[in-house]
């Protein structure tokens, strides 16, 4: 294939994503692989937390593209998450979409703790801050109005269903956490969430979301449900695998693994016709809309710290964000992943479709090349969310209404 040849480092050697990317560039002939301490190339495929930011963009002649954007953690860290959501005025809908949440730390940790009747002005004003009497405050309020009592305690930097407790004690939660050592989030938990039949069973939705050098968006067609293997017991809080439905809970503690879907997995494909058959609404009008209402708002929310388009250097990112659908079909942020794994039956297609798209797609501005397929922007691939969130159809259309806005005032005033 001829063309030209651009070069990559790849520097994580326990991501099966990047790995598989790092393949698919060598074998379309226009990219080759360095030694990963060789500064001398165009794209990394670095290590999510291990990223040389301060060393990348200063290589005479070369554009360099990294894996990851600086900062995107606000996002990915479930305490920075409920942070964020808390204090940002562009986020002041997240009452509709986010749960309940605060963030506690351990009482050793002589964390400033937040009042209860000022504790957003506390949160704001400091790094750091414990909101347990916030939370008390909000729980006696719901125990005496009978307004639902669960509530599930969840380490901030917690993975794979670890350092998580369901509970109606406010003070079993809080000594909990307290013996954790770490900062945790207490959440209302969702009570009465939409149920899979047969079983009677939960789910969760993971949506994996691209977001290019431009920080134009992109929903993957694909998303994936990931299901419980045992029916849903609200009166029995300590049966993980009724209540939390991550792969690794269900695999080692859950006989039913596999029973009633292969490998717990249900994708939208499937999903559209479980929702038609059974409870007369459709994904693209009763759910996807509000999935893309909340990616746009996150990830919109952030860019002004993130972006890096007046960078000597440029990112893109892959994120996996995880909702939960209650019995009215309103969707729930539950949190994001800043570096998901990707469902084994859609593996391929995804990763080759995400190269497209940061690699040779719409960077093969940034590196001048052409894209290896004519498919690069086929929403049969991915569903873009560009004509909702771009930011030069954004500007094109500030620009035309400060125009007419002058030419009204012109016309106006020669009146």
């Amino acid at each position: 294939m001829s063309g030209p040849l651009y070069t990559f480092v790849s520097r994580d050697d326990n991501s099966t994503v990047y790995a598989e990317v790092s393949k698919i560039l060598l074998a379309t002939g226009h990219w080759k692989r360095l030694k990963k301490d060789n500064p001398r190339f165009n794209l990394m495929l670095g290590e999510r937390n291990r990223l040389p930011f301060g060393r990348l963009g200063h290589e005479p002649g070369l554009v360099q593209l990294v894996n990851y954007y600086r900062g995107a953690d606000k996002l990915c860290r479930k305490a920075s998450l409920v942070k964020l959501i808390k204090t940002s005025p562009e986020l002041r809908d997240s009452c509709n979409w986010f749960p309940e949440s605060y963030i506690i730390y351990p009482t050793n940790l002589n964390t400033p703790v937040a009042p209860a009747s000022n504790g957003i002005s506390h949160l704001k004003s400091n790094p750091k801050t414990d909101e347990r009497e916030v939370f008390l405050a909000s729980y006696n309020a719901k125990k005496e109005s009978g307004d639902g009592t669960v509530w599930i305690a969840k380490s901030s930097a917690g993975a794979k269903g670890a350092g998580i407790l369901i509970s109606h004690d406010a003070a079993e939660l809080l000594e909990y956490i307290d013996n954790q050592g770490q900062v945790h989030v207490i959440q209302k938990y969702l009570e009465k969430p939409l149920l899979l039949q047969p079983g009677n069973r939960k789910f969760d939705i993971r949506s994996w979301v691209l977001v290019d050098h431009q920080y134009n968006i992109y929903l993957y067609r694909e998303g994936v449900l990931r299901t419980s293997s045992e029916p849903y017991n609200s009166e029995d809080l300590g049966d993980m695998t009724s209540h939390l439905t991550n792969h690794c809970i269900q695999k080692e503690m859950s006989q039913n693994y596999g029973r009633y879907e292969e490998g717990n997995e249900i994708f939208f494909s499937d999903f559209r016709l479980y929702l038609l058959n059974s409870h007369g609404v459709t994904l693209e009008s009763s759910i996807l809309p509000q999935i893309k209402h909340i990616i746009k708002s996150c990830l919109s929310c952030i860019e002004p710290a993130i972006s890096t388009k007046h960078l000597s250097y440029q990112s893109f990112q892959l994120f996996g964000f995880d909702f939960m659908v209650d019995e009215t079909f309103k969707v729930w942020l539950i949190e994001i992943n800043g570096a998901p794994a990707c469902a084994q039956s859609v593996h391929t297609d995804f990763i080759y479709n995400t190269i497209l798209l940061a690699a040779e797609g719409n960077p093969g501005n940034l590196f001048n090349m052409a894209p290896v397929s004519n498919l690069v922007m086929q929403a049969d691939f991915f569903q873009s969310f560009q004509r909702i969130w771009n930011q030069r159809i954004l500007r094109i259309c500030l620009i035309c209404l400060l125009l007419i806005c002058f030419f009204i005032f012109s016309y106006l005033l020669t009146r």
